[in-house]
């Protein structure tokens, strides 16, 4: 039977004996200021049971949505954790004004579970208190349950009242056996509580009137408050061991499956330490979400939405409680849109409110959820370290579970929950000090306009706390201005918190921009000083800054694409060097790295040149284990913990008592303090620039990653196609094309030879005859040829040599703008005359450069109009 159909099956029983069908109420009680949410059945009959309140029925019934999360009713803790726990659910209950009393009240409870459900009365039992005569007779006359399964139970479980003084009576509790063995079932068995035997249905007498010195008299009119949770109705008419195996539960879990691709197993709900069994905790995770995406959707549905005070922060917490246990699924991303929306497809049936209100619902939750994965993974990475710090049995800081609360938005019950993984409780007197300090200085800062002192140095400061793991905007104090020096416009700013990650272990520091009131500044870059404080080196684009904005918040955003460009660059960094090590040996150690928006460059020791099969069986690899998606996970260990690891610590780096270490899969585990991305498959592509050498025993190896090896394809790829245009080719035909074309360039070149020699040859035979000769008896051609480019020139000056068998041939031109000279000596007077000095003495004298050989050189960039100012310092110096 669903939960639908047991739900209407309960209505139905009871507006067939008589009961008026009340709608559930709204979460927000309207007629109770002292009751922050509607937490049982018989609180819209508040009233009518106090004689209050007069309507036109004595007997009524209802489905009431409950919610129960602060005070005595409080169930948050053990959500997730055991198998029946909850914040939200729905209770089904009758109830009678002054009618009928305990008879009719466990008679249609027997005829209902019994008739109705049809539940086998060899599980059935009841408890009535043990002064209750009355109950427990009626129980053996007026059903046929086993007598020996009437069990007198004390005050603490069977007796019921509203308050510490007020409406009061007995209470008589009907049980279900969910073991396998019918036959094991014995009062000493049930008597444990361990969870064997499930209570389905509480009926309350209210018989007495308490007052305050604790005497108890009789009601005129006693009445009958009764509740039956249908969550637990459902587990049994649906025969599961658990009520998040149920039908809407199930349902709900189910999203969490296709979101996080984990399969629920549901099969403990021992306590268990979240930290060391995964399953267990992804499975307690999912119930947690699915739990509190009820409440989630059912208090937005009735006017609830996230505050910072009052209901308003309950259902923020329940936001925040389900996004941090949403980690354990790997769901970095906003999830609970989804996983509410489930809640309204199956369950606005019965509540019109959810599908009224759908889409605030899901704009609510996006907008808060969003909000607080800024700070989540910053602030768990907090609770996670000092967590650690603690001996087991001592308490955790008080003032960092208010440092959690005050800067990442953590609940403190979000804190304590949490820490259940550690075996930890929170010093909540010391959190509640802390509170009260910050209170007090609020007031203070209220009185104060700002706070003036010189801002020279940081040593006095606070370290700045590093959030940009997690998120890339925040939040944060300005702590110092360092104002610029010399004719520096730049300014740095110390903040006490950034998401800005400084330059460190080859990582470039971040960019971005800051405003502060009405300043506006860029970000040029993130650097570190004492490895604890962050300098942001910044332009003032908008506004003016002084040190009154000291002590203000400032809006830090970091620039998210830059950011992320990086991230993917670094992550494949790890996996070049991984697969260096792989493919050359582990003797490859980092030498040093850059990583930037743009490339990755990885400097490595190695005896020889990387071989292009080698690069291309390196480049495959690492390709395949990007598609392969491998989770990249982060761990803060203690060193000497995680060397055991295996970790590699890289070149350059200091490092703590604890240390960061990055694991990508199975093959590339490092310490490492940069960004990566959440998995392998983030980073999309990466293929090799370049390999080459830089000193001996030193390689460095040059790639694109991420969105810079997709832009680098693409450039290629339009290049491709701009190629294939000009050859009017087809780009799978451009290579046979273009060998077609240079095996076609060398034979125009082949024949271009012959044409200028032949050239040359013409030029030189009416060039002979100008020849001068020295006072030493050296013949000397020293001419300007128009229009001959640097090869005519060549082929010129050889062809002269040989016609004059012995002589110097300096010949000149203009090309492109610029004078160029080509001189030859013939190889009997190389001893006497050097091509090469003449030419650069005589090309210097005029604004040109050149040199050469004995027997043959050139020079260039001489100014056009002094050409023959040069040839005739060239035959000058020969003179």
């Amino acid at each position: 039977m669903k939960t639908a159909q047991v739900r209407k099956a309960f209505l139905d029983y009871f507006r067939s004996k008589g009961h008026e069908i009340v709608p559930s109420s709204s979460l927000v009680p309207d007629n109770d200021p002292t009751l922050l949410f509607s937490n049982a059945g018989m609180n819209q009959f508040k009233d009518l049971f106090l004689g209050n309140e007069k309507r036109s029925y004595s007997r009524a019934a209802s489905c009431q949505k409950c919610l129960r999360i602060s005070g005595k009713h409080n169930d948050l803790e053990n959500v997730g954790r055991t198998a029946r726990h909850h914040t939200f659910f729905e209770m089904l209950g009758n109830f009678s004004f002054g009618d009928y009393f305990k008879r009719e009240a466990i008679e249609y409870g027997w005829d209902f579970v019994t008739n109705v459900l049809k539940l086998p009365k060899s599980r059935l039992w009841a408890t009535v208190y043990e002064e209750d005569d009355e109950a427990a007779k009626l129980w053996a006359e007026i059903t046929d349950i086993n007598p020996a399964r009437i069990l007198r139970m004390g005050e603490k479980d069977n007796f019921w009242a509203m308050g510490e003084t007020g409406p009061c009576g007995p209470c008589s509790e009907i049980f279900y056996y969910l073991g396998e063995d019918e036959s094991a079932q014995s009062e000493e068995e049930f008597r444990k509580d361990d969870g064997t035997y499930i209570e389905i249905w509480n009926l309350v007498f209210m018989q007495f009137e308490r007052a305050a010195d604790g005497t108890m008299t009789p009601l005129p009119k006693p009445s009958v408050d009764t509740g039956m949770g249908l969550e637990r109705a459902a587990l049994v008419m649906q025969g599961v061991k658990a009520t998040y195996d149920t039908d809407i539960l199930r349902g709900i879990i189910s999203v969490c499956e296709e979101l996080s691709s984990y399969k629920y197993d549901g099969s403990s709900y021992e306590l268990k330490d979240l930290r060391k069994d995964k399953a267990y905790a992804r499975d307690v995770a999912m119930r947690v979400i699915a739990d509190h995406s009820r409440a989630i959707a059912f208090l937005i549905a009735d006017g609830v939405t996230p505050s910072s005070d009052g209901r308003g922060y309950v259902l923020r917490r329940l936001i925040r409680r389900a996004v941090r246990h949403g980690q354990a699924l790997d769901l970095r991303e906003p999830f609970l849109a989804r996983t509410t929306e489930a809640v309204v497809k199956l369950m606005s049936d019965q509540y019109q409110e959810l599908s009224d209100n759908r889409e605030l619902i899901t704009r609510l939750v996006e907008a808060e959820e969003t909000k607080f994965h800024e700070t989540l993974e910053s602030g768990l990475a907090v609770l996670n370290r000092e967590a650690e710090k603690c001996k087991k049995g001592s308490l955790f800081s008080g003032e960092v579970a208010f440092l959690l609360h005050d800067t990442y938005g953590f609940p403190l019950d979000l804190t304590q929950d949490a820490l259940k993984a550690y075996g930890l409780e929170v010093d909540v007197e010391a959190f509640n000090r802390a509170m009260e300090k910050q209170k007090e200085r609020s007031r203070e800062d209220r009185k104060r306009r700002g706070i003036e002192f010189v801002s020279v140095a940081v040593d006095d400061l606070k370290p700045t706390e590093f959030v940009g793991y997690d998120t890339l905007e925040t939040e944060a104090r300005l702590c110092r201005i360092l104002e610029p020096e010399g004719n520096n416009t730049e300014i740095q700013l110390v903040f006490d918190a950034t998401p800005f990650y400084a330059e460190a272990g080859g990582q470039v520091g971040d960019t971005g921009e800051i405003h502060i009131k009405d300043v506006k500044l860029r970000v040029i870059d993130t650097q570190k000083v004492q490895d604890k404080y962050y300098l942001h080196r910044c332009e003032v684009l908008e506004g003016s800054l002084s040190d009154k904005l000291i002590g203000e918040k400032g809006e830090l955003r970091v620039d998210a694409e830059r950011r992320r460009r990086i991230m993917s660059n670094h992550s494949a960094t790890h996996l070049v060097h991984a697969a260096l090590r792989k493919f050359l040996g582990t003797h490859v150690k980092q030498a040093g790295s850059r990583v930037d928006d743009n490339t990755l460059r990885f400097d490595y020791s190695h005896f020889e040149p990387v071989s292009a099969s080698q690069l291309d069986e390196m480049q495959s690899w690492v390709n395949e284990y990007i598609r392969a998606n491998h989770e990249v996970e982060t761990k803060v260990l203690p060193i000497e913990e995680a060397k055991k690891t295996g970790a590699i610590a890289l070149f350059g780096e200091k490092y703590g008592d604890l240390v960061r270490v990055v694991q990508i899969g199975p093959d590339s585990i490092e310490f490492c303090g940069g960004t990566h991305v959440s998995r392998s498959g983030d980073i999309g592509l990466m293929f090799v620039q370049s390999e080459t050498g830089i000193s001996a025993g030193a390689r460095r190896i040059e790639c694109w990653a991420g969105p810079a090896a997709f832009e680098e394809l693409l450039k290629e790829k339009r290049e491709r196609l701009a190629i294939g245009e000009l050859l009017k080719s087809d780009l799978n035909d451009l290579p046979a094309k273009i060998e077609k074309l240079l095996q076609r360039n060398r034979d125009l070149e082949k024949a271009l030879d012959k044409a200028r020699a032949r050239l040359a040859s013409a030029k030189s035979g009416d060039l002979v005859e100008s020849a001068r000769t020295t006072p030493s008896g050296i013949k000397v051609i020293v001419e300007k040829v128009e229009g001959a480019d640097s090869d005519t020139l060549r082929s010129m000056v050889d062809s002269l040599r040989v016609k004059l068998g012995s002589g110097v041939v300096a010949l000149a031109s203009e090309q492109n703008g610029t004078g160029v000279i080509v001189a030859g000596v013939t190889p009997d007077l190389t001893k006497k005359v050097h091509a090469g000095v003449l030419v650069k003495e005589a090309a210097s004298a005029c604004g040109g450069r050149g040199g050469g050989r004995p027997d043959f050189a050139q020079a260039g960039g001489v100014n056009p109009a002094m050409l023959n100012q040069t040839l005739d310092k060239f035959f000058e110096l020969i003179s």
